[in-house]
Formats: structure tokens, sequence, C-alpha cells
């Protein structure tokens, strides 16, 4: 926005990219919707809905892994640049290979529960 280069600016375009994939889509509409009042995606929406449909959905390890990956993308395009990890520290949490825990099943996980995870 500020047409100045930053990391964080670095970091936005890793979540939206990381988006992408598990979406199978460009994140466009999510990322817009998440920064707005007048959002047409919801913090109700559930993650099962945004995932790429042409694949089945993921189970046990694979659904954790997802709800990881996802959790780090969406806090990595947040609105303010300054709330957003370092890339250096989602390198970390990647390189560690850490899971979300699943505290529900992957169908019932909605967007708000991943945007309010702060680590």
């Amino acid at each position: 926005m500020t047409m100045r280069v930053t990391e964080k600016c670095d970091v936005y375009s890793f979540g939206v990219v990381t988006l992408e994939v598990m979406m199978g889509k460009h994140p466009g509409e999510l990322v817009s919707s998440l920064s707005s009042a007048t959002a047409s995606i919801d913090s109700d929406t559930l993650l099962k809905d945004l995932l790429d449909q042409r694949l089945p959905p993921p189970r046990g390890r694979s659904a954790e892994e997802v709800v990881f990956v996802v959790t780090l993308a969406l806090a990595c395009t947040r609105t303010t640049p300054e709330t957003r990890p370092a890339m250096r520290s989602v390198a970390q949490e990647l390189a560690a290979q850490t899971r979300a825990y699943l505290p529900e099943p992957l169908g019932r996980i909605t967007i708000g529960k991943l945007t309010s995870y702060h680590k």
C-alpha cells in the first residue's frame, strides 16, 4: 500500500501464495473480506469449504497439517503489517514441523477460529 518494500511485504506474499495453493485459486476474495467490515466470507465460514474442492478432504495427520499451514498463511496476511510474523519465524515453524491440534473435526473448524490464533 505504501509502495515501500519491507519484510512484512514478503511474508504477506508468502501467505497469499500459500492460501492460493490450499484453495486451488487466488484467495483475493478471502484476503479482502478478512480486512473488510462487509465481508462476503465471514469468520463462520468453514475451512473445508475454502479448500480446493477438486481434492478429497484431508483426514488424520493431513488434516492437522492443512490446519497448521492455513493458520500460518492467515497470520501472514493479517491486515496490519506489524501483527504479521517475521519470515524467519514462519520458516522456523515450517522447519519444526509443528502441527495444529485439532480440537474438533476438520468439518467444523471455521476461518474465525484460525484467524484468532496468535503464537
